[in-house]
């Protein structure tokens, strides 16, 4: 029997987000800079080490639509959170780039299981309680884990420290927080008043349309995400300046899903969706057409405020279509943003390597998001 509030249950979901996707998945955005540096690395090998990770995501994602997992998300999740803390520290002992494409596959796998098993507890339970305003602080996990592991690479840049000692300490800071997770949530497992595994999907337009749109969402958003602090370190921004920026990602990040989700309350769930995507455009294109500090500061910014908002407005809208199988939904809707997410820094880096600079794909990132935005405009289901 589970004796956890619905507050402690969501401050856990927020910790286990921070440790296996502020931190496995993000992190890799504030070193990537010193390992292409110090590992003559090229923005085409990063890219592949990135698409790597979404690969991993999006099987880890398809995995967990299966029947298989009824009755053993506690187990999954929490397997999950302590690979995440063990493939973070082996990124730190790597070297090459087979070892770094196998290692970021795994932790893909691994931030897939903890993002669709924590988050089934955690709503499952919210639900029941009456307390879904509790799920923005889940989601504010995500910025948690992108503005510490930010902070810990600010100090890390000033003690000179090399790349490796980046992912040895996040690998640190995340085993804290799977013992963190243990204390918080106990026994939890997900309770979606369904005996047995859960029914197939519905048939319904707006279903594909947003499942569609999440893809898109992210295919566009992960371009600037993964290669936002290597667009600074291009600019001649400093280490250090490249540490606050994604910091700044992270902390506008943390009460981005609930200030988006106050304003779903008043102009709906899926034209909120399309405004943020909006946001995210101009951020996206911020972050290559304004120069200076202020470029990248404001990318920063409107990336933070957007796309943690967008990936929980997005699972909104699909547990709302498919209530009966908030499981599955959770883990087609990733799987498609997973699919986005593997061939947008593979053509990122591409063009990047290509033409020299980060414009090229930034462009094609925005997009990606404006039809995002428009085809989820679209999936509104009309009022009778």
């Amino acid at each position: 029997m589970n004796a956890a509030s619905p507050l402690r249950l969501a401050i856990a979901g927020m910790v286990a987000l921070a440790v296996a996707m502020g931190i496995g998945r993000f992190v890799y955005t504030p070193i990537l800079p010193g390992m292409m540096e110090e590992l003559r690395l090229t923005p085409a090998d990063a890219g592949w080490i990135a698409s790597a990770n979404y690969l991993g995501y999006l099987i880890g994602a398809l995995a967990a639509a299966g029947g298989w997992a009824h009755g053993r998300e506690r187990l999954l999740m929490y397997a999950g959170l302590a690979a995440s803390a063990l493939l973070v520290g082996l990124m730190g002992f790597s070297g090459t780039m087979t070892a770094f494409v196998v290692i970021r596959f795994l932790a893909g796998l691994a931030s897939a299981f903890v993002m669709v098993f924590m988050s089934s507890i955690v709503f499952s339970h919210l639900a029941a309680a009456g307390r879904n305003n509790l799920q923005a602080l889940h989601f504010g996990g995500v910025g948690l884990g992108i503005a510490g592991s930010s902070a810990l690479l600010a100090v890390l840049v000033t003690a000179h420290a090399g790349w490796a000692a980046g992912w040895l300490w996040s690998a640190v800071i995340s085993a804290a927080g799977l013992v963190a997770v243990a204390m918080l949530s106990g026994s939890a497992a997900p309770t979606n008043g369904v005996d047995g595994p859960e029914p197939a999907l519905p048939r319904d337009r707006s279903l594909t349309k947003m499942i569609l749109a999440y893809g898109l969402f992210g295919f566009g958003y992960v371009v600037t995400a993964t290669f936002l602090v290597a667009i600074v370190r291009q600019g001649g921004g400093g280490r250090v300046f490249e540490a606050t920026v994604w910091m700044v990602t992270g902390l506008v990040g943390f009460p981005s899903t609930w200030l988006w989700q106050k304003f779903a309350g008043r102009i709906g769930l899926y034209a909120a969706y399309a405004l943020s995507c909006l946001v995210e455009v101009v951020g996206v294109t911020a972050s290559v057409a304004v120069g200076g500090f202020a470029g990248p500061l404001l990318a920063g910014v409107l990336l933070g405020g957007t796309f943690i908002a967008v990936t929980a407005l997005g699972l909104q809208t699909a547990r709302q279509l498919a209530p009966q199988a908030p499981r599955r939904i959770f883990a087609i809707m990733t799987a498609a943003f997973g699919l986005g997410q593997i061939i947008g820094p593979i053509a990122a880096g591409m063009l990047a390597q290509a033409s020299g600079n980060y414009v090229l794909a930034s462009i094609m990132a925005a997009a990606a998001l404006l039809a995002s935005g428009i085809i989820a405009w679209s999936a509104a289901p009309k009022s009778p």
